[in-house]
């Protein structure tokens, strides 16, 4: 796995992340690219996740707008990680409107929604997402649990965050996080694509 790979630890960086975007603000350079640096693997892991081989330009022009309207910008690490996600959804959307390419269904299906199962399915799946394997699962995901597992695993958003990006209730992008992880995980068991015991992904199907 490469420097997208652990996602989890994004909110690790938001300190240093809201440093450099404080410096980038009143024209710092080497300040921007950091806060580039920390920004761009999960950036551009959810953008793949949303248009597939198109997501490096996709990606891009999304970083255009974000140095544009830099000094717009107000918040903390955290914030910055939630605004330039926003922005790259909607360059995203645009590029796939533009293709002519419907946005995966939004249906929910009603076989996935069981109750919370043990966390450790959930964690090993959070673990294997990284891979472009994993990826190409997420993106077959309805469109709302791949863009909740995404902005929640790829980018490191908390639930609330991720909400205010997608414009919907924190409950609803828990509930499509759930569902999606839940999905992958048994994906992931039957492909086998684990890191860890060969047992742990199937304990809660």
């Amino acid at each position: 796995m490469g420097q997208g790979g652990e996602p989890r630890r994004a909110q690790a960086y938001d300190g240093e992340l809201g440093a450099a975007v404080a410096r980038a603000q009143e024209g710092d350079e080497a300040a921007f690219a950091v806060a580039y640096r920390l920004v761009q693997p999960g950036l551009l892991g959810y953008v793949r996740g949303l248009v597939g081989d198109d997501a490096e330009d996709v990606t891009s022009d999304a970083w255009l707008e974000i140095a544009r309207d830099l000094g717009r910008f107000k918040g903390d690490g955290a914030g910055f990680r939630g605004w330039t996600a926003t922005i790259a959804r909607h360059r995203a959307l645009d590029h796939l409107r533009r293709q002519r390419v419907r946005p995966r269904s939004s249906a929910l299906e009603q076989d996935v929604l069981d109750l919370p199962g043990r966390h450790t399915t959930h964690d090993q799946a959070l673990e294997s997402i990284s891979t472009e394997q994993a990826l190409e699962l997420v993106r077959a995901l309805p469109r709302d649990q791949a863009e909740a597992v995404l902005l929640r695993v790829v980018v490191g958003l908390d639930g609330p965050a991720a909400a205010r990006v997608l414009g919907k209730r924190p409950g609803a992008v828990r509930t499509a996080a759930y569902r999606g992880l839940k999905r992958l995980a048994r994906q992931l068991a039957d492909r086998g694509v684990t890191d860890g015991g060969p047992g742990t992904l199937g304990e809660s199907k």
